[in-house]
């Protein structure tokens, strides 16, 4: 059994049809910290039903909320999880059987599976999907670009091979909306760092987004559910560059209300 104690952190908002399958997955951790924007379901209640440390927390970004409830953990190892996601039985036993208190290792990743049209996803450029959710908070800190946070290992990485599962967009209005969403958000950072787009990135990119998720990485093996996702992460490259081509070159009609988040 791993001898370190885990930390287990969750950010919520509007998670209840969520919150209790994904902290029952990690029942096993030795505390349980959940983080909630605001939520206007009853997420915060049911979260109680699993720990008494649910943090209320104005949303301070992707990167800011993760780096705010990983700070406030006892232990020194973190385990990271969505509220769409879940631990597996394989995979909580493999960390369990860690040895942390002697890893030369700060952080593990493993593969994520993704659940999406009622089907497991198995190609597409979803899978294996490796994600570092397990570190020492001494060692690593929470980085990337928005909305895309990502832990940064200043040592060594490991990998374990169980899958984390994730139940991914509800329907294709969700996964519309939030690709949409995340354009946005990308753009917005992309634009603030200086980084610039042509004609070549929402013109040229999306089209070997398509043909790299789709024939390269196997999509067409996933069937429907293979076609939608090459089709919608094409969609999203063609938001994310064209939106910062918007911004660029001003074409926006009311940028004081873009730049206050009015305008998605």
């Amino acid at each position: 059994m791993a001898k370190k104690k885990i930390s287990a952190v969750v950010r919520t908002f509007n998670e209840e049809l969520n919150i209790r399958e994904c902290l029952e997955s990690v029942s096993w951790a030795d505390e349980i910290i959940v983080v909630d924007a605001c939520s206007t379901d009853r997420t915060v209640e049911f979260a109680r039903e699993f720990t008494d440390r649910v943090l209320i927390q104005k949303w301070l970004g992707h990167i800011g909320q993760s780096q705010f409830v990983t700070d406030r953990t006892e232990n020194l190892w973190v385990f990271s999880i969505d509220a769409d996601e879940r631990v597996s039985p394989a995979l909580r036993d493999e960390i369990l059987g860690l040895d942390l208190e002697n890893s030369v290792h700060d952080a593990y990743d493993m593969p994520r599976r993704h659940y999406f049209l009622k089907r497991w996803i198995n190609h597409s450029g979803w899978f294996p999907d490796r994600n570092i959710r397990l570190f020492r908070k001494d060692h690593c800190f929470w980085g990337g670009y928005e909305p895309h946070d990502k832990i940064q290992v200043s040592g060594s990485l490991a990998s374990l091979k169980k899958d984390l599962y994730h139940y991914i967009y509800r329907d294709i209005n969700h996964f519309a909306e939030t690709k949409n969403k995340y354009a946005t958000r990308t753009a917005r950072d992309h634009f603030k760092s200086g980084r610039k787009s042509t004609l070549i990135h929402f013109t040229l990119r999306p089209l070997y987004t398509f043909v790299d998720r789709y024939f390269i990485r196997l999509g067409i093996l996933d069937g429907l559910a293979g076609y939608v996702i090459s089709v919608m992460e094409a969609y999203g490259v063609f938001l994310k560059y064209l939106k910062l081509y918007e911004m660029q070159k001003k074409l926006i009609r009311y940028p004081e209300k873009e730049s206050s988040g009015e305008i998605s």
